[in-house]
């Protein structure tokens, strides 16, 4: 690795310019600002006057300036005068010319020149040059000569290089990059702080990991990155602060979220707009969202307009959303083309859609076939699929095989299926075990079980003590 050599006398004038084929992966820092072109026009004339008299910080300037605008051979001569006369911004900018123009070693080479002068510019651009020849102990080093200078987007190179290889002191440098308003690093990290969260972001012990994931995907959603939108608009939603959530998933979604797009559309819903759904849930499904599609077609479906809701879960199905197939399976089976809903609900329970498999056996239950029901009725219940484990209990009860069937009862129950706490209950009335069927009754009764509340009050019932019986008027004595 070549990095030796004495540092070169560069003075720093004009400013800094990246590759543009770097800024797409390291953030927006690189980009320029939106530009008043008048004013702009006018500070090119007076650099350009000034250039003439042989101001190299001009020359620098004005090189620069014209490599914004993407005028190569209008830049280059004014980038070389000022780099022969020892400018390094000129170097690492007339670096960042050549790599455009295709020639990347001699880019790399007039990098090595500014970063060796100190140019944390050139330092970050030469090693994001050396990573992507392979050469990963040189861009290191590059890299973190341009991140220890305080360069945003050296930090995040370097932080980006080591995560690759599961190095620890990668959250170090994405912090150090994102405090200093890397956007794409606030969000990588709040990404890393994430998975350090339960499901559905559930904090559990770690409230400080779930704040600060929230504080770096506000930082990077108030600089315009659409993901890191959607994922604060998620946090919110999960709050319950609605509107909050909502005015993230919309500034999402307005970039070209789908995901958000969907979001928003199922916000608007549930708050009764389902016409302003529909608008967003259509957007997303155009752009390739599963999920915004079956709700579409499901949409479509209650209004009767089987043959759109059909059109959409087939595209939910072709965007990769199982899902998809299930519905279609629906959708059948509520028509009574039944041949048809086995085909929707197999592909379905074959990509491991837990429900599609437990419609499936029902199908086949219905169809008479137990021994190819029993198969899918189990591979939904240990999917997690609550309804198939009341139905194996179902099953196996049919057959006689009581402790079987009871297994699955409890477990079904423990979920808070009501049929199958009715069903353990009975279960431990009939065993003697009253504390044990008294508790399954009470769930089932809570969960809306006429029968369970009637077998609770008899229970209960039975426990009272009998009332003396004596004749009307007969006076009672006690002691």
């Amino acid at each position: 690795m070549d990095v030796m050599g004495d540092k070169a006398t560069l003075l720093e004038t004009g400013s800094f310019v990246q590759p543009a084929d770097f800024s797409e992966s390291t953030g927006d820092l690189s980009q320029p600002m939106d530009r008043d072109e008048t004013g702009e026009a006018a500070e090119e004339a007076r650099q350009r006057l000034a250039a003439q008299t042989g101001d190299v910080e001009a020359m620098s300037v004005l090189g620069a300036l014209l490599l914004r605008r993407g005028d190569l051979d209008g830049a280059e001569p004014h980038l070389r005068a000022a780099t022969a006369a020892g400018d390094r911004a000129a170097a690492n900018n007339l670096g960042v010319l050549l790599h455009q123009r295709g020639y990347a070693e001699d880019a790399a080479g007039w990098w090595r020149i500014a970063a060796v002068a100190g140019s944390a510019a050139a330092a970050h651009a030469l090693g994001r040059h050396h990573r992507e020849r392979g050469d990963e102990p040189a861009a290191e080093y590059w890299l973190r000569q341009s991140a220890e200078q305080g360069h945003a987007l050296g930090a995040y190179a370097l932080a980006d290089l080591l995560e690759h290889r599961a190095d620890t002191g990668a959250e170090q440098w994405m912090r150090i990059a994102a405090e200093r308003g890397h956007r794409e690093a606030a969000y990588r990290l709040a990404r890393a702080l994430d998975r350090r969260l339960g499901p559905e972001g559930d904090v559990g012990d770690d409230h400080g990991a779930g704040a600060e994931a929230e504080q770096w995907y506000r930082q990077a959603a108030a600089r315009g990155h659409r993901r890191a939108a959607l994922h604060l608009g998620a946090i919110l939603e999960r709050r319950g602060a609605l509107k909050e959530a909502g005015r993230w998933y919309l500034t999402s979604a307005k970039d070209g979220e789908a995901r958000a797009a969907c979001a928003l559309g199922f916000l608007l819903r549930d708050a009764g707009d389902t016409e302003s759904a529909a608008v967003w849930w259509l957007r997303a499904a155009q752009d390739g969202d599963g999920n915004a599609a079956n709700a579409l077609g499901a949409l479509h479906a209650e209004r009767g307009e089987s043959q759109t809701a059909e059109r959409w879960y087939r595209a939910a199905m072709d965007a990769g959303d199982d899902n998809g197939a299930y519905n279609l399976g629906l959708l059948c089976a509520e028509q009574g083309r039944t041949a048809q809903a086995e085909q929707w609900y197999r592909r379905a329970a074959y990509a491991g859609h837990r429900e599609a498999a437990n419609a499936l056996a029902i199908l086949l239950l219905q169809g008479g076939d137990t021994a190819g029901a029993e198969p899918w009725f189990s591979k939904a219940a240990e999917a997690g699929s609550v309804d198939a484990a009341f139905n194996l209990g179902i099953l196996f009860a049919g057959r006689g095989e009581e402790a079987v069937a009871l297994r699955w009862y409890e477990r079904a129950a423990a979920a808070g299926h009501t049929e199958a706490a009715l069903q353990v209950g009975i279960a431990r009335l009939r065993d003697g075990d009253e504390a044990e069927a008294e508790r399954h009754l009470r769930c089932a009764a809570g969960g809306g079980s006429a029968e369970a509340a009637y077998r609770l009050a008899t229970v209960l019932d039975a426990r009272r003590p009998p009332v003396p019986a004596h004749s009307l008027g007969e006076p009672v004595h006690t002691g």
